[in-house]
């Protein structure tokens, strides 16, 4: 069962704030840790294995990485992982599985990358699946990817948090490595408005231009997050949210139960 969805941002800012923005994300985040119990957590991140025409689902044992002042490892759940692969394959989606050196045990071990480890430094040490969306597939196949991952986790007897690695729009800032787009706002403040009317099925109706400018690393996971929600027996709301820019790109703190 899905016991949350924390959507959350992956920028370092967040881990030792230096400004009232960064502080408030990172507020939000500890809140939502204190307010959340799971046994596993799914996170779903746009800085792993990327891929541009298939899902990745990680397969590896162990999965292991420094980011500043964070060195985690953790165990992968390969069961979980593989009944979400093998329901998906089966489903005739674009999804591969990814292992790295053994087949199993110490050495079959893959980096945990900043959009992982960020979100789950805030929370109690579980297992973990570790997903990548594909930017080059779809909406619909997204989506569906989604819908596969939320009727696995219905019938899955242990609590599942469900982690959205997502930062928004990366053209706030002319000084950015990306620029300024005045499509910034409008993605960020679109994904806002969703958020706070839980009207999640607009995901699907965002123009293609408003995301190619905005430069967005949140999108094709919330697409996912949307089929997840579709899938779901149970109603989510937003209990706890977020945004803020402290830099160039939008950041959201998102809990969902």
């Amino acid at each position: 069962m899905i016991s949350f969805i924390l959507v959350a941002p992956h920028g370092d800012e967040i881990i030792d704030p230096k400004d009232e923005k960064s502080s408030l994300l990172n507020k939000a985040m500890r809140e939502a840790a204190s307010l959340v119990k799971a046994d596993k957590y799914i996170v779903i991140t746009p800085h792993n294995i990327r891929i541009d025409d298939h899902m990745a689902v990680i397969l590896t044992q162990y999965a292991e990485g420094k980011r500043g002042k964070i060195k985690r490892k953790y165990l992968c759940d390969r069961g979980l992982a593989y009944e979400i692969y093998e329901r998906a394959k089966g489903s005739g989606l674009p999804v591969v599985g990814v292992n790295f050196g053994a087949l199993e045990g110490k050495e079959s071990k893959i980096a945990l990358d900043w959009g992982s480890s960020i979100p789950l430094y805030f929370l109690k040490r579980r297992r973990i699946v570790l997903l990548t969306p594909a930017r080059g597939v779809k909406r619909e196949i997204l989506r569906k990817f989604g819908v596969v991952i939320g009727e696995v986790l219905r019938d899955h007897r242990k609590r599942v948090g469900v982690i959205v690695s997502a930062d928004h729009a990366h053209t706030h800032d002319p000084k950015g490595p990306y620029g300024y787009s005045e499509y910034a706002a409008v993605y960020d403040s679109t994904i806002v408005d969703i958020f706070k009317s839980e009207r999640f099925e607009d995901l699907m109706k965002i123009d293609d231009k408003v995301i190619s400018e905005a430069k967005p690393d949140s999108y094709w996971q919330l697409l996912i997050m949307l089929g997840i929600l579709e899938s779901s027996y149970n109603k989510y709301s937003v209990k706890l949210m977020e945004y803020q820019v402290p830099s160039y790109f939008g950041m959201m703190v998102a809990l969902l139960s």
